[in-house]
């Protein structure tokens, strides 16, 4: 059995805000911290072990050294390791955007594709997000919308509250607004088109790049079918929550009162990202804003504590995702 803490890497995109630093811990020199990377592995930013005889090594090489079976036997096709875990502080709002899917990512861009879904951790009152369009429309419209600056008349925006959850395909057109602090779990993708940005400019002081060539030829133009909220299933001592599961990763929610234990087979590794909390994994110590890496055939790893964590792997869709009951 192996867990190691894991130490994130930080992004200071100029709609990010402090609350990473203020209420999770995260130590950046960065005056503000849009994204810390919670589970990494990418040539955009990696996360580094923080505990234990491997710590100060990347990910990448935590793996190198250790071999490719702690992924777990369902990545074994994987070229790159197939998830990005991060926490978004978006006290401004986020472009309007778009990620194509593998096929045209691969072809156009070197890297996978980008599915992703959002649970909103925290969110001032009245915040909005940008969730697919309204009603159908052609590429052509979407096209005129874009030219003529009318888009946002047309997108569907979404009033969130705290513990809501928004499974993100790849061709959905989306933005997360003001105010709004969410755990992402995503394909292992940096590959963002933006059709939108309020007209303002980045450091360098010049507007920022639009895609919009891109953003046409990959985005859904059907409006997306809001799935039904999870509902929690309890067990003795904690209660589970699915947010995700779909092929590229499987993502739930524990909330523990007292303890709990987690069976990671042979299948997928586990991260382990603390939202609230503390406890005891194994023989570390967790608390809001933490992250752990556990490695695939770990075996029964025990929480002990009061907390929430989301806890994400790579799974066949719909299969066993709670581990041991």
């Amino acid at each position: 059995m192996a867990v190691v803490k894991l130490s994130p890497c930080f992004k200071d995109y100029i709609w990010g805000g402090t609350r990473l630093r203020d209420e999770f811990g995260k130590q950046c020199h960065f005056d503000t911290i849009a994204e810390s990377w919670e589970l990494a592995c990418h040539k955009d930013g990696s996360c580094t072990v923080a505990s234990g005889e491997y710590n100060g090594l990347t990910l990448e090489q935590y793996i190198d050294t250790k071999g490719k079976q702690i992924m777990g036997t369902s990545c074994e096709n994987d070229k790159v390791f197939p998830v990005l875990v991060k926490l978004i502080d978006a006290k401004n709002d986020l472009s309007v955007q778009v990620h194509p899917d593998d096929e045209y990512a691969m072809r156009t861009e070197g890297e996978p594709g980008k599915t992703e879904m959002w649970y909103v951790i925290d969110c001032l009152d009245g915040a909005e997000l940008i969730y697919g369009f309204k009603e159908k429309v052609t590429p052509q419209q979407f096209a005129g919308m874009i030219r003529d600056n009318t888009l946002l008349e047309y997108v569907n925006k979404v009033r969130v509250k705290k513990g809501d959850v928004f499974f993100i395909p790849s061709g959905t057109l989306h933005a997360i607004g003001k105010g709004i602090l969410v755990a992402e779990i995503q394909q292992n993708s940096n590959t963002t088109y933006r059709v939108y940005d309020y007209g303002r400019v980045g450091n360098d002081g010049k507007p920022r790049e639009l895609h919009i060539d891109k953003a046409i030829d990959v985005t859904d133009t059907k409006p997306v079918t809001m799935s039904p909220m999870p509902v929690a299933v309890e067990y003795e001592g904690y209660s589970c929550t699915t947010l995700a599961d779909c092929k590229y990763f499987t993502a739930v929610k524990y909330d523990v009162q007292s303890k709990a234990k987690l069976d990671i087979d042979h299948r997928s590794f586990a991260h382990l990202l603390m939202i609230d909390g503390e406890a005891k994994i194994d023989e570390l110590i967790g608390k809001k804003g933490d992250s752990f890496f556990i490695d695939a055939s770990s075996g029964s790893v025990r929480i002990n504590g009061r907390c929430s964590f989301i806890l994400s792997r790579k799974l066949q869709k719909g299969i066993d995702i709670f581990g041991e009951k």
